[in-house]
């Protein structure tokens, strides 16, 4: 990977990418300040509650490997703009949510949108830079990759004191829509679609 590939605005896709897996891996903590208020409002147990957590980190683990697979079928484009939609769709129906099996639905979806972008953020951005660039884009990728679940509680509980918990999927999905409208007119296609055999076994 020490060839660079040419794009109109690197910068620009950086800072799709990163933004993207920023709101994404912020969602993977922001409802731990809401939990309680959750168990009261479904009448469910902390053990319950706990899966809107336990059950985004395995399908986030899940799909990251195989994000790996589909850079390979799908273009640039398609998988930065699928996901940011999913994650946008997950965000809307976890607001919207009458019962918690609608939520943890919700928290499904959104983490099928982040693991889709993060492999991606991930393999676009050191294609797209110079090879004595990188060392600052891995920095700035590291930083996005921690400091987001680090600032979930910390954001989420500035939103429930000031509003409710539903208001912290409002507020990720009105910069999804944002973010996705500026993705579909600066993103740009850099995969190799060589659409390999999938040994599904």
């Amino acid at each position: 990977m020490n060839k660079q590939l040419q794009v109109k605005n690197p910068k620009t896709m950086a800072f799709i990418l990163m933004l993207g897996a920023f709101l994404g891996l912020f969602g993977e903590t922001a409802l731990n300040m809401a939990l309680t208020n959750i168990m009261e409002e479904y009448s469910i147990t902390a053990g319950t509650a706990q899966w809107l957590t336990t059950g985004y980190l395995l399908v986030l683990a899940i799909l990251v490997p195989i994000t790996a697979l589909l850079m390979r079928w799908y273009t640039t484009r398609q998988l930065v703009i699928g996901g940011l939609v999913i994650s946008l769709f997950g965000g809307i129906l976890a607001a919207l949510s009458p019962t918690f099996m609608v939520l943890l639905l919700g928290r499904i979806i959104q983490a099928i949108g982040t693991g889709l972008i993060l492999p991606v953020m991930t393999t676009v951005l050191l294609i797209i830079f110079p090879v004595h660039k990188r060392g600052t884009v891995m920095g700035l990728m590291g930083l996005v990759i921690t400091l987001a679940p680090a600032l979930g509680p910390t954001l989420s509980g500035v939103i429930i004191s000031a509003l409710d918990w539903p208001y912290i999927f409002w507020i990720s999905s009105l910069l999804y829509v944002l973010l996705t409208l500026y993705a579909i007119a600066k993103i740009s296609n850099v995969s190799e679609i060589t659409k390999p055999k999938i040994d599904f076994a």
